[in-house]
């Protein structure tokens, strides 16, 4: 992956990850502070509630005691308080008010109106007229609630659930009790200010098992009551609040979180005493809708989606700027060490600012100056060693040869002096010694003036594996008379002609064999081997290399031997010139390619040239020129 690349994945993780974490945090804030907004909503109502259900209450508390303080009800009262039984513990006549809490409660404008007496019978209803001379399970004593609560009432079309009060009107030894109430229904609801987006729902529980009918909105019975009913029965079961959402579709706009309030009422089955008892009598449920929750989110997450796109690609832009700005001096800084890798010492970096890669320039500067002054001063002392290496060679070799000379002249003299006779017979035999030293003369003042005058390789195309075998049939009468040296050779077919000089290949192939040869005096196996290489991976590639190897079973190599065995004038033979292995690496380093050795002590040596197919385009133009 290139800079330019970790550049861009860097910026818009940068930006992607803010637009995230970002977004994330607005939303968590956001859904907690509408969750917050629900539940106030939902105790604003239920305060709302309490508060009419209070008003209401002190309403219906007053109109009843307005009715049992009325004239109706005390002349009733009265009366009963005067009507003589005919025998002792028979009930009064009351058979002469059925109709008066009718009336009563018109005056009023109460839902409810009953009258009845100390003995719990019903002397006169207004919603159920029928129901005199009933019992009222409500009046159990002669003891009145204070407030009001709430209670069921059975109707002729069935129950309902209203907010009563009772008093006692105490005329005499038997009272009478007035129980008026309104209805708590849609009606109480729909006084309720509701806020938008917020429904309330009132489920009557008077029933054991959940009754849809008894589910109030502002309409009458709500819609969907089965879907609320899990959480209407959780509060009857525990008598706690609760909190539920209730998707009513698959779009989650359309659910809603109810709150559901429970609202205690009277035991109107106490036989104790009346009033107020802690019984569940119904349900307040407070729906609030997610639609702006959900609306708000989704424009949250599009608008999350719209600045990260353009958060993207702001950081592509800038990390394209950035990288430009960056990667310039930094490629054109591997570029100039590319160019020292290759040995242009003189490579150079524009400084285009004063930051850290204006410094890393003029550092980069600054090295390849010292590196050219040291190559400078190791050229220098190079040349200095190996003129005196020459020297020192030079002197070596020369010096064999003048000895013999020195001496041979030092004889004639003496046999000029003090054998006349003979002198002749010496002089020939000088004269010959003086002429084999001096050809011994020439011969090493020739190999030096070889090395010095290497020619350029005059490529044409060449086929290895015959030029292999030529240098075989070279010394093909030394291998034979030697018969202890066996040869075999291993010549992969089909090889690529290489472009080359065949005489200078052929020189150096047979200056390895020969070396091979003398590193087996007492016998052994010379191999030459020939194969293709190709630098591509991919199975069926055309070769572009071909390497010869020649392998000996000698004496082998020490690795400090083979470290220094290309050195010019360096040998390991007892009468070597060091200058055969150096002729064989300058003729293989122009024609573009590289030998290696591989030797071991006591396990002989192999050498391997290895040369590419063609030529290499500057050895071309210097053969052109």
């Amino acid at each position: 992956m290139s800079f330019r690349q970790k550049l861009l994945l860097l910026f818009a993780a940068t930006v992607l990850t803010c637009v995230v974490v970002m977004a994330v945090s607005v939303y968590s804030t956001m859904r907690a502070s509408f969750e917050q907004a629900n539940l106030d909503r939902a105790n604003s109502i239920a305060a709302e509630f309490r508060s009419e259900f209070q008003r209401r209450a002190d309403d219906v508390v007053r109109k009843v005691d307005a009715i049992a303080a009325g004239e109706t009800v005390q002349r009733i009262a009265l009366e009963l308080n005067r009507s003589v039984a005919p025998a002792e513990g028979a009930a009064p006549n009351s058979s002469g008010y059925p109709s008066e809490a009718r009336a009563l409660a018109s005056q009023q404008q109460l839902d409810f109106l009953e009258l009845v007496d100390h003995q719990g019978t019903i002397l006169s209803s207004a919603q159920w007229q029928a129901k005199f001379g009933y019992p009222e399970p409500a009046i159990a004593s002669s003891t009145a609630p204070a407030g009001a609560f709430l209670k069921r009432e059975d109707l002729p079309n069935g129950p309902t659930l209203g907010l009563f009060a009772i008093r006692s009107v105490p005329i005499g030894e038997q009272p009478l009790f007035v129980i008026g109430g309104e209805r708590l229904d849609q009606g109480f609801l729909s006084r309720l200010d509701i806020p938008a987006g917020t429904r309330v729902l009132l489920y009557q529980n008077l029933d054991t098992k959940w009754n849809p009918q008894s589910l109030l909105d502002l309409n009458g019975p709500a819609a969907g009551a089965d879907r609320i009913a899990p959480l209407v029965e959780k509060v009857r079961s525990s008598g706690q609040e609760a909190q539920s959402a209730i998707h009513w579709s698959s779009d989650s706009a359309d659910a809603e979180v109810f709150h559901a309030i429970p609202l205690f009422g009277s035991d109107q089955h106490s036989s104790d005493q009346p009033g107020p008892n802690q019984q569940l009598m119904g349900v307040l449920l407070v729906a609030s809708s997610r639609r702006p929750l959900i609306e708000l989110q989704r424009r949250i997450v599009s608008t999350a989606l719209f600045v990260g796109g353009i958060g993207i690609l702001v950081a592509v832009l800038a990390s394209l700027w950035f990288a430009a700005r960056v990667t310039r001096p930094v490629v054109s800084l591997a570029e100039a060490a590319r160019r020292v890798a290759a040995g242009d010492l003189a490579a150079k970096v524009d400084v285009e600012s004063s930051d850290e890669l204006g410094e890393l320039a003029a550092s980069f500067n600054r090295m390849t100056e010292d590196l050219l002054r040291e190559k400078d001063r190791a050229v220098q002392a190079e040349r200095v060693a190996a003129w005196r290496e020459l020297a020192r060679r030079l002197a070596h070799e020369l010096k064999n040869p003048l000895f013999p000379l020195q001496v041979t002249v030092e004889n004639l003299l003496r046999a000029k002096q003090k054998s006349p006779e003979i002198f002749e017979e010496v002089f020939s035999e000088s004269t010959a010694t003086l002429l084999a030293e001096i050809n011994n003369l020439k011969t090493i003042v020739g190999r030096f003036s070889e090395f010095s005058k290497m020619p350029q390789p005059q490529r044409r195309p060449v086929r290895v594996n015959e030029l292999v075998l030529s240098v075989l049939r070279v010394f093909q009468a030394q291998l034979t008379a030697n018969n202890r040296i066996h040869v075999r050779t291993e010549l992969a077919p089909d090889l690529p002609e290489i472009s080359a000089d065949p005489d200078l290949l052929h020189r150096a192939l047979s200056n390895l064999v020969l070396n091979a040869i003398d590193a087996m005096p007492q016998g052994g196996e010379l191999t030459l081997r020939t194969a293709a290489l190709d630098g591509a991976s991919a199975q069926g590639a055309t070769p572009d290399r071909v390497v010869i190897s020649v392998s000996d079973t000698g004496s082998g190599l020490t690795p400090e031997a083979c470290a220094r065995l290309f050195t010019p004038y360096y040998t390991t033979k007892q009468h070597g010139t060091g200058l055969g292995l150096a002729i064989v690496q300058s003729v293989v380093s122009d024609h573009g390619g590289k030998i290696s050795v591989e030797s071991t002590k006591e396990n002989g040596s192999t050498f391997h040239i290895e040369l590419p197919c063609s030529a290499p385009q500057s050895s071309q133009a210097a053969a052109e020129d």
